[in-house]
């Protein structure tokens, strides 16, 4: 008969490989939430996502924050700063995956290696064919705030491939959260086709339901056995990661100046305009709208309906389309 200490272990343990199975089930077959709210009770301050999550937030406001990032929730993008920043997503998603492919069977890396599920580089090579023409390879550069950023995933690749995991988080599960409300946005301030041209970068086709596979993730990097010290290391290279992507933001940022485009203003609010309240946040908003938290669904409908653009869309079509505004703005 089991010890009560080991039935307990063995109930863990079983739980957990019911959890991996219905939830890479879910991956493959775009099958129902597996998880409730509740599941979340679970996680422990020191598990490595919530290490991670805590210790980035000042590093997420400020990239959040950046006025390049700002501009774009707002939708007052430029299309040729729109190009130069899917030419630099295109680098550092190189790299990534790059070194991603060479650390595949890594120990800490091999649990979290979803090529088909996550890898990028394919869909930006199609999106830049889209922008710059058949010949974009010839067209584009690393820039000169991308560059360093590209260097220390060789090194971190070369020389620590565990720090691998700290930029595989910061830049996968921030496209699966807040990157599809940019995809929106581009779509309307630059008139992209509704078919995803331009912005391939941001549908992840092997994904059918975006929460359950971040919470797989999540699980997954949870269960790597890592110590404090190498907690303290991927947390810095995390934030490491944030600041290479703000220094992107700034350069992009300033070359903008020198380019004359009109542009609307027909985003989201940044966190910095919304006195506070991060319900008006368009990230949080999403996803709890699409944890099926009915109160902030509502709360999210009500953001769009306040945008003035599409009051005027409304107020245009409803007696025509209602039905289709409706479904579009869901």
């Amino acid at each position: 008969m089991m010890s009560p200490a080991l039935l307990s272990t063995w109930r863990t343990r079983h739980k957990h490989r019911q959890f991996m199975m219905a939830a890479d089930s879910a991956v493959s077959n775009g099958g129902e939430d597996i998880l409730t709210e509740s599941d979340d009770d679970t996680l422990s301050p020191d598990d490595l996502s919530e290490v991670l999550t805590a210790g980035t937030k000042e590093s997420h406001d400020k990239a959040e924050n950046s006025p390049f990032v700002k501009d774009f929730l707002r939708g007052r993008i430029k299309r040729e700063l729109f190009k130069l920043g899917t030419a630099a997503l295109y680098h550092v998603y190189s790299a990534i995956e790059e070194e991603i492919e060479k650390n595949k069977d890594h120990p800490m890396f091999a649990p979290l290696y979803f090529p088909s599920e996550l890898h990028r580089r394919d869909a930006l090579a199609k999106d830049l064919e889209y922008l710059y023409g058949e010949d974009w390879e010839s067209k584009i550069s690393c820039s000169a705030a991308t560059q360093p950023y590209v260097d220390r995933i060789h090194e971190v690749g070369r020389d620590d491939p565990v720090l691998l995991v700290a930029h595989a988080w910061t830049r996968y599960m921030g496209d699966l959260s807040g990157g599809q409300i940019l995809k929106k946005v581009a779509q309307r301030a630059l008139k992209l086709p509704p078919t995803g041209e331009g912005v391939y970068f941001y549908h992840f086709e092997g994904i059918h339901n975006p929460t359950s596979f971040k919470r797989l993730y999540r699980s997954r990097m949870n269960e790597l056995e890592v110590d404090a010290e190498t907690k303290k290391k991927l947390l810095d290279e995390a934030n490491l990661a944030f600041k290479y992507n703000l220094e992107v933001f700034t350069e992009l940022q300033e070359i903008g100046k020198d380019i004359k485009e009109e542009v609307q203003d027909i985003g989201f609010h940044a966190h910095g305009d919304m006195g506070g309240d991060i319900s008006k946040c368009p990230y949080y908003a999403a996803k709890m709208a699409v944890s099926a938290n009915t109160t902030y669904a509502c709360n999210f409908a009500k953001m769009l309906l306040g945008q003035s653009t599409v009051q005027v869309i409304l107020a245009t079509c409803v007696a025509a389309v209602a039905g289709l505004a409706a479904w579009y703005l869901m």
